[in-house]
């Protein structure tokens, strides 16, 4: 299978700043390339501002933001760690 499913916090939705969207689902078709070990207590970016998608019968609610070429898929990290939520510029 290609897809790899992922429980993501995206801050707590309590806090009323704004961005805080709770925990999502997403789901990535990136296992040629990674595991999910490869995922877990990373920080990556994701873009949640689209229409819910159903893969596999599994409601994705967003998409990890990756490069990918020739060689397969590069993970983006940031370079220092962020609160949960914040959001990309």
């Amino acid at each position: 299978d290609k897809l790899i499913k992922c429980t993501v916090d995206f801050g707590d939705p309590s806090t009323g700043s704004g961005q805080a969207l709770g925990t999502r689902t997403i789901v990535s078709g990136i296992a040629q390339w990674k595991r999910p070990e490869d995922l877990v207590g990373k920080q990556l970016p994701y873009i949640v501002n689209l229409a819910p998608r159903v893969l596999r019968g599994v409601e994705s609610q967003g998409m990890l933001l990756a490069a990918s070429d020739q060689d397969g898929v590069a993970l983006i990290f940031p370079e220092r760690p962020v609160q949960s939520g914040t959001r990309l510029k």
